[in-house]
Parts: structure tokens; C-alpha cells; sequence
């Protein structure tokens, strides 16, 4: 089994395609954090202006952790869609190669080749999220330094520097789940077409409908707000809360692991069954 993760990872980023999304990352974060550097603050200075009248604000808030955090929150919003370039391309890839005969005429079962191509999957995901918070949080305490949290979210929450960093390595970790999640969509999508383009654009699709039916405030979504995965994807942002609401985080894995064990039996039942015609 190991071998075959192996020869996946290899087929995987040998591939142009895979380095998309960190080329993206790789330009696109350095600039937004040398922009907000240069503009030194103004954002979060026009948003405390109003308090500054009632509050003494002291230290360095304007900080590395800071403009880490708001990359954080910004960003994860497209992340999704530089993932599902490579889970929809998984199975859907090897039609399109015309090589789905060739792997499944070698003595290695289908449930074996399913299994390490969805490992793959969730190892491309992992090191894309950790490779988005390095570079992220990194970059931005070289460019701004260290100092305390000062949290915008939910009202103002100040978290003190030395109880910050093992914050954003939960909160990464809680964001990696979240993206496997909907890689495990669009990995789902790939056992039914033969083009990874099918798998990209549905995956999209049913993530942003479940994200408007998620934040739109209409009655009858509220009911329907705790079968979805979107309303748990953020759980990542409940570590910067002060006390963490551990079990809230616990629910909204376990939520999100339902849904990964949902869709990936359902592609594995369908790939067992799956009629290689090419």
C-alpha cells in the first residue's frame, strides 16, 4: 500500500498543474503582506479609531500575528478551488489519459488503488495548507514583527503573544480537515466523468450554494444550517476564541469527518463498479 501512495505522490507532482495553487499562494500572499506593510496599519487604526475614544490601546497590534490572522481569514475563501484542481483530477485524470485499463490490469486491487489515490489526495491538501501558513505567518513576522493578537471577528479580543502560536498551528490543522472535506467532494465527483473539469466546476458549485444557504439569514436555512458542511468549515476560527470552545471544535470535526466518510464511500462503491470501456 505505501508503495502505491508513493507512485501516486510521484504521478501527482510530476505534474504542471499540481503547482498551481502554490505558484498562486507563492505570489499572491508576499504581496498582500508587503501592500499592508507599506499602508502601515491604516486598516486597523480606521477600525479602532472610534474605540481609541473610550479604551487606552498600547503595545504593537499591528503586528506579524495580525496580518498572519487576516491572510487566515481572507484567504481561505479560494483555497478551496486551488485544492480541487488536484482531487477532481485523481480518478477523473486517468480517464482522460485513457489509462484507467492500464492501473486496473495490474494485480493490485480496485479498493487498493482507490484507497492510495485518495491518501494522495489528503497528503496534496495537508502540505498545501501547511505551505499556505508557513509562508503566510512566516513572511509576516519577518516583515512586521511579534507583539499581541488583537482579534476583530467577534467584538475585540486581545490574546497576549506567548499564547498565540500554538493557536495558528491548531487553527491549520482544523483548516487542513476542513479542506479535505471538500477535497473528498470533488474526489467524488471524479469517479463519474472522464474530464476534471466536471469535478472542479460541481464541486464549486455545490460549495457555493452551501455557503449561501449557509450565511443568507432566511428561516428556513437556519433549519437546514447543521446538515451542512459549509456551516462547519470555518471551525478552524473557533481556536482564536478566548476560552476555545473545545467541544464545539470536536462537533464540527466530527461533522466534517461524516461527510468525508459519506462521500468517499460512495465514490469508492461507485469506482468498484465502475465499466472501463478505454
Amino acid at each position: 500500500m505505501l508503495r502505491l501512495v508513493y507512485y501516486e505522490l510521484i504521478k501527482t507532482f510530476l505534474k504542471k498543474r499540481t503547482y498551481i495553487g502554490f505558484a498562486l499562494v507563492a505570489i499572491v500572499v508576499p504581496l498582500v503582506e508587503v501592500v499592508m506593510k507599506i499602508e502601515g496599519g491604516r486598516f486597523l487604526q480606521y477600525t479602532l479609531r472610534s474605540l481609541q475614544q473610550d479604551f487606552m490601546l498600547v503595545g504593537n497590534l499591528f503586528n506579524g500575528w495580525f496580518v498572519a490572522q487576516s491572510m487566515m481569514n481572507s484567504l481561505w475563501v479560494h483555497i478551496p478551488l486551488l485544492i480541487i484542481f488536484v482531487a477532481g483530477d485523481q480518478l477523473a485524470g486517468e480517464a482522460t489519459a485513457g489509462t484507467y485499463r492500464l492501473i486496473l490490469v495490474r494485480p493490485v486491487s480496485r479498493t487498493r488503488i482507490f484507497l492510495a489515490k485518495f491518501i494522495t489526495t489528503i497528503i496534496y491538501t495537508v502540505v498545501f495548507v501547511f505551505f499556505l501558513g508557513i509562508l503566510s505567518t512566516g513572511l509576516a513576522l519577518l516583515l512586521l514583527g511579534r507583539g499581541d493578537l488583537i482579534i476583530l471577528t467577534r467584538g475585540i479580543l486581545i490574546l497576549p503573544e506567548a499564547d498565540v502560536a500554538w493557536r495558528f498551528l491548531a487553527g491549520y490543522l482544523l483548516a487542513a480537515w476542513a479542506m479535505v472535506s471538500i477535497a473528498s467532494i470533488a474526489f467524488f465527483f471524479s469517479t463519474f466523468v472522464e474530464n476534471a473539469i466536471g469535478p472542479i466546476i460541481s464541486t464549486m458549485g455545490v460549495n457555493m450554494i452551501f455557503v449561501l444557504m449557509t450565511v443568507l439569514p432566511l428561516d428556513f436555512f437556519k433549519t437546514l444550517r447543521p446538515y451542512l458542511f459549509t456551516h462547519y468549515l470555518n471551525v478552524w476560527l473557533r481556536v482564536f476564541e478566548d476560552p476555545v470552545p473545545w467541544q464545539d471544535i470536536a462537533t464540527g470535526c466530527l461533522a466534517l469527518g461524516g461527510y468525508v466518510a459519506g462521500f468517499i464511500i460512495a465514490a469508492w462503491l461507485i469506482f468498484r463498479r465502475k465499466d472501463i470501456l478505454t
